[in-house]
């Protein structure tokens, strides 16, 4: 007959064995489809770059990594879907700078983007490129603004959505620049793009890849956000050059839910850095402008810090506030 001591010992290993089994049974992360979010329309530039990161880390993890595209208000449908999904890094937001402004730009939000989503590393930075159709008058930025003074709030400017990137490098050249046009939101750069072509918009911000376009002659592109000339294009000129101090660049990033386990959070920025050292990817954006730059999930967080900042007054001195 079996004693009490073997008795309590048997339910003891019972109870630890299940465990043991479950740990070695584990599958590692990740060991399923991952869907990276797009809060902009497909086709456009982020959706672009989007789809070679994505294709690099499918590589990299033998797992699909599909792309939704969750455009709309000014990329906040895309960033809350997000902020509210699973923390179990099977949802990713491939984020833009929007990030950075939503949260002085709109008087109220279902996410907080500082501590509700957790930056996994940054991707790219780049400038804007200033497009008009080829029926423009203007082919340069000071015949541009002799344009537009000549018919305010007549001229349409496009952006890709309300509070997007390019809509506050628009909003900040209109304003040192003393100009107005009417602003129309899209949603996503192609659509935006789609109408420019035939000149039923006058003026667009997009970035570089978008200069496919203005290569193939049909667009004109007058300038550069950036500092200084881009690589990409050096024979177009930077805005500075005509209105001096304006200057914006732009970036894209990966971010997670806030509660995604900081080892998975790792893991991916690792993996992030593998894929945009591959030198076809490394290729693909720099011949649109972009300049490849991963970074550690801190690194990303304190840019991401420093840059709202930097929105925040902005958005402050240009009084402007979407409900």
């Amino acid at each position: 007959m079996p004693t009490r001591r073997y008795l309590i010992a048997s339910v003891a290993a019972s109870a630890v064995v299940p465990g043991v089994i479950r740990t070695a049974q584990a599958n590692p992360w990740p060991d399923r489809t991952v869907h990276m979010i797009v809060p902009l329309a497909a086709g456009g530039p982020t959706d672009v770059n989007a789809r070679i990161v994505a294709e690099q880390l499918a590589k990299i993890w033998n797992q699909q990594v599909v792309i939704d595209n969750k455009g709309g208000a000014g990329t906040n449908i895309g960033n809350a879907f997000v902020a509210h999904a699973d923390s179990d890094g099977y949802t990713l937001l491939f984020g833009t700078s929007s990030l950075a402004s939503n949260g002085a730009l709109y008087r109220s939000l279902d996410y907080n983007p500082l501590t509700d989503l957790k930056p996994v590393s940054l991707v790219a930075r780049f400038p804007f490129f200033m497009f008009v159709p080829n029926s423009s008058p203007a082919k340069t930025v000071p015949e541009f603004i002799d344009y537009v003074k000549g018919q305010p709030e007549k001229l349409i400017i496009a952006s890709p959505g309300t509070g997007s990137g390019p809509h506050l490098a628009e909003l900040l050249f209109m304003q040192m620049a003393g100009i107005q046009m009417t602003h129309a939101p899209y949603r996503g750069a192609a659509p935006a793009f789609t109408d420019l072509i035939p000149g039923r918009v006058h003026c667009y911000f997009g970035s570089g890849e978008l200069l496919t376009y203005s290569r193939s002659g049909q667009v004109r592109v007058l300038a550069t956000t950036g500092a200084k000339r881009s690589p990409a294009a050096p024979g177009v000129p930077a805005i500075a050059e005509s209105v001096p101090g304006y200057v914006v660049d732009s970036w894209q990033g990966v971010f997670a839910p806030a509660k995604t386990e900081n080892q998975i959070v790792q893991q991916i920025s690792r993996d992030l850095a593998k894929a945009l050292a591959e030198p076809s990817l490394v290729e693909k954006l720099q011949r649109n402008a972009y300049t490849v730059e991963s970074s550690a999930p801190a690194e990303l967080a304190k840019f991401l810090k420093t840059d709202t900042e930097k929105w925040e007054a902005v958005i402050k001195t240009t009084g402007i506030k979407i409900d």
